[in-house]
C-alpha cells in the first residue's frame, strides 16, 4: 500500500511514492519524504496541502492510495490577473452599451 506526495515547480515536478502506514497523518509522510529536507525553507504552518485537489491540514489521516499534493503560494491574484488582460473595447462597446465616452448612462 503506498501514497504519492506530489510537488510542482515551473522547471520540475516531484513525485515521490512512500509506503503506507495506518493511521498515517500528512505531516508524518511528509517527514516521511526527503521533501523537507530538499526544501528547508518551507514553513510547515504556512504550508498548503491537499488530497485530489481538497484542502487538508496537516494532521489529516491518510489512506492507500492517496495522492498528498503541496500547493505553491500564488505569484499573482488569479482574480486581478484577468482584469488586466482585458482590453477595452474602445468606440465599439460604447456604442453597443449606449455610452459615450465621458457621459454617464442614468
Amino acid at each position: 500500500m503506498w501514497i504519492e506526495i506530489i510537488y510542482a515547480l515551473p522547471e520540475k515536478q516531484n513525485i515521490l511514492k512512500i509506503k503506507f502506514t495506518p493511521g498515517m497523518t500528512a505531516l508524518q509522510a511528509l517527514k516521511q519524504s526527503d521533501l523537507l529536507e530538499q526544501y528547508p525553507d518551507w514553513d510547515l504552518e504556512k504550508l498548503n496541502l491537499g488530497i485530489f485537489s481538497e484542502k487538508i491540514n496537516l494532521d489529516t489521516p491518510l489512506n492507500p492510495g492517496d495522492r498528498l499534493e503541496i500547493y505553491r503560494p500564488l505569484i499573482a491574484d488569479p482574480k486581478v490577473k484577468r482584469q488586466q488582460n482585458v482590453k477595452p473595447m474602445g468606440k465599439w462597446h460604447n456604442a453597443r452599451t449606449g455610452c459615450k465616452t465621458g457621459v454617464k448612462k442614468s
